[in-house]
């Protein structure tokens, strides 16, 4: 089936929380979410450090007075859908604690377990499989879908790049989640959302940023995916 011919739901009125959300990729995913005219709430670990990303968020060229608004993680669990976006070595302690509030929720995770060493980026094993599969362990009564993780926070934050232009791989077990899912990335200019399985292959999803980093390097670029024929 073509990919044009793929009726996707209609996400515009769905509020965005982003978890992290101002860390480099959570606070660029919520820059573009606001300027797509999704509602964002962007969350941290500290209150005030939310409020005052929001505010700068909110400042940005094309987004909307009153669209991004700020807190702590808590409360921008309370979104419709919700991106965890923490560094991975605080994923496990965060995603926890907030498995209360993201019951019924579609989850994101975009999180890559990474290690770095003098040769560079490598991925790391992680014992559920994958950084979504640990967050659907931890989220039993969420919908996980993992999503976002090879898109720049480079070009996602810069004001100047009118379109992002990528497709963003979307997996999951619950398909009617992962529509929404891929639906949202659509929202932001340049996107497309492709569904690319099962979240029991998020696995090589997140290990392939690695690769990407390695392809930064050499040609000095922000790399991104596109899939052909679809």
């Amino acid at each position: 089936m073509n990919y044009d011919h793929i009726a996707l739901p209609d996400v515009s009125g769905l509020s965005v929380g982003i978890i992290g959300g101002t860390g480099p990729q959570g606070r660029g995913l919520a820059y573009r979410f606001a300027r797509a005219g999704q509602r964002v709430l962007v969350g941290s670990r500290s209150t005030e450090r939310g409020e005052q990303a929001a505010v700068e968020l909110g400042a940005l060229p094309g987004v909307a007075a009153g669209t991004v608004s700020g807190g702590d993680n808590v409360f921008a669990a309370g979104a419709d859908v919700v991106v965890i976006a923490v560094p991975w070595e605080g994923h496990r302690a965060t995603v926890a604690e907030l498995s209360p509030q993201l019951a019924g929720k579609i989850v994101v995770d975009c999180v890559n377990p990474l290690g770095f060493d003098k040769q560079g980026p490598y991925p790391l094993r992680v014992e559920e499989g994958s950084a979504a599969e640990q967050a659907a362990t931890l989220l039993p009564e969420s919908r996980v879908c993992a999503a976002f993780h090879h898109v720049s926070a480079v070009l996602l934050a810069d004001p100047e790049v009118d379109a992002v232009d990528l497709d963003v791989l979307v997996l999951g077990d619950d398909r009617d989640a992962a529509l929404q899912v891929q639906a949202l990335a659509g929202r932001i200019a340049g996107m497309r959302g492709v569904f690319a399985g099962r979240l029991r292959n998020a696995g090589q999803i997140e290990a392939l940023t690695a690769n990407l980093i390695a392809i930064n390097k050499r040609y000095k670029a922000h790399a991104g995916i596109r899939v052909t024929d679809v």
